[in-house]
């Protein structure tokens, strides 16, 4: 840029320099023909002073004396002397000029700066005198005066690209460093921040950029948050299913067969005291009573261990609850099917790890306001919908260091390994729109069942 804008201000320099050599030599064409006109004039008045001779003087007389007086004379300033006998043979012709001799100016150059001069012509007996005039000295002069000035003009253009270069690389020095503080920034160092330049326009640009570099921090800060909370979540929610289960698991092996050991004892008592009322009457209350405890144990082991579709709403409602928490400008409205009938841990799984993906790239891509999500069984098919009213698009690199950037690449090959379908893309009414449909009858089920 600096090369450039030298030689914007060098070529616009050179224009007005070569204006002004087109002004000089228009004056220098005016000055040339006002003296080789003046120095015509005082010619031939000279010319008529020496050669005046008084009446009755023998024409060879006047003749020897016109040739005597032109050898004396020489050369007649800025004009050339001819003398012609009456045939045309010439007779005399000034000398060479001595001032610069043998030099001239190029001939396109005189050509420029040459006028039309009368030729003075003057009879002395049968001899014929012509007074030429002859600029060639002058113009000569010219060009020494226009090389002597393009030289310093040369010198001045390169001085001036020079010293646009320097003023210019002093000025634009701070951009250097913006450019750095780019560069980093864009390397994924959002603490680089740029100092404050005498400038004021690149004080407001560093300001600028200071501001969108503390911006883009808070909101890479809030995701990196944003995906601790959630794995925690998830840990914990993990860790807490897999004690429920244990849980269960003891209940279930402990003091459930224990209950039921003791309700079969006294059924055996019940069987066998027929006879006996002061036995009968205790041990029927004893099978009704561990009837009443199988049923209350069984009714806890349903809720430590719940079906896999009531966990899946529940933890639903708990993603989005939670989700709505961390970004209070967007409303999440949902639609969940309150009938989803027990389904492969599986496809629980996948639902929870497509809603979590779909809220993160709203939250990272997507300026929303609103975000639906919608879940409902069709047949044999579980579909999941999740819409925003953003500006959502694929590849957004606003926040690339942010993320992998591969959650719908993600979403896709989960979906693709249950045999489901995932559509996604922009929609006429705006915003963005996730759509996952996943067979709850595929025999790839069971075998990912059995390895989650």
């Amino acid at each position: 840029m600096q090369t450039r804008v030298g030689l914007v201000l060098t070529g616009l320099a050179a224009v007005l320099l070569l204006l002004a050599a087109g002004l000089w030599l228009h004056t220098t064409r005016l000055a040339i023909h006002e003296e080789v006109e003046a120095a015509s004039r005082v010619s031939r008045q000279w010319l008529r002073v020496a050669l005046g001779t008084p009446d009755g003087l023998p024409v060879a007389e006047s003749e020897a004396r016109l040739l005597t007086i032109a050898r004396e004379i020489g050369r007649v300033r800025a004009n050339e002397l001819r003398i012609h006998a009456a045939d045309g043979t010439p007779v005399y012709v000034s000398p060479a000029p001595t001032y610069k001799a043998r030099r001239t100016a190029p001939a396109w150059f005189a050509a420029l700066l040459d006028s039309d001069y009368p030729v003075h012509r003057q009879t002395v007996g049968d001899l014929r005198l012509s007074l030429i005039a002859d600029p060639s000295r002058a113009q000569l002069d010219a060009w020494d005066d226009l090389l002597a000035m393009a030289g310093w003009a040369l010198g001045a253009l390169l001085l001036l690209f020079l010293a646009c270069r320097l003023a210019l690389a002093l000025a634009l020095r701070p951009l250097e460093q913006v450019m750095q503080a780019l560069d980093r920034t864009g390397s994924g160092h959002f603490d680089t921040r740029l100092p404050v330049f005498a400038s004021p326009e690149l004080g407001r640009l560093a300001k600028a950029f200071n501001g969108m570099a503390d911006r883009l921090r808070a909101a890479v800060n809030d995701n990196v948050r944003l995906e601790t909370e959630r794995e925690l979540a998830e840990c914990l929610h993990q860790r807490l299913s897999s004690e429920r289960q244990e849980i269960a698991r003891e209940l279930h092996d402990e003091l459930a067969q224990g209950i039921t050991a003791v309700r079969a004892l006294a059924g055996a008592i019940v069987q066998r005291s027929g006879e006996q009322p002061a036995l009968l009457a205790p041990a029927q209350g004893i099978v009704a009573v561990t009837g009443d405890m199988q049923d209350g144990v069984r009714n806890i082991l349903y809720r430590l261990r719940p079906q896999a579709g009531e966990a899946l709403a529940g933890r639903l409602h708990a993603l989005l609850d939670n989700w709505q928490r961390q970004h209070e400008t967007v409303r999440v409205e949902r639609s969940i099917a309150p009938d989803i009938s027990p389904m492969p841990e599986a496809i629980a799984q996948a639902v929870i790890r497509i809603a979590q993906e779909g809220l993160t790239n709203v939250a990272r891509h997507a300026a929303a306001t609103r975000v639906t999500l919608r879940l409902q069984v069709a047949g044999q098919q579980l579909q999941l919908q999740l819409r925003d009213n953003g500006k959502a698009a694929e590849g957004n690199p606003t926040l690339r260091h942010a993320g992998c950037g591969l959650g719908l690449a993600g979403i896709r090959e989960r979906v693709a390994a249950l045999a489901g379908r995932v559509d996604s893309g922009r929609i006429d009414e705006g915003g963005y729109l996730l759509d996952v449909e996943l067979p709850l009858d595929s025999p790839l089920l069971e075998h990912l069942s059995h390895g989650e």
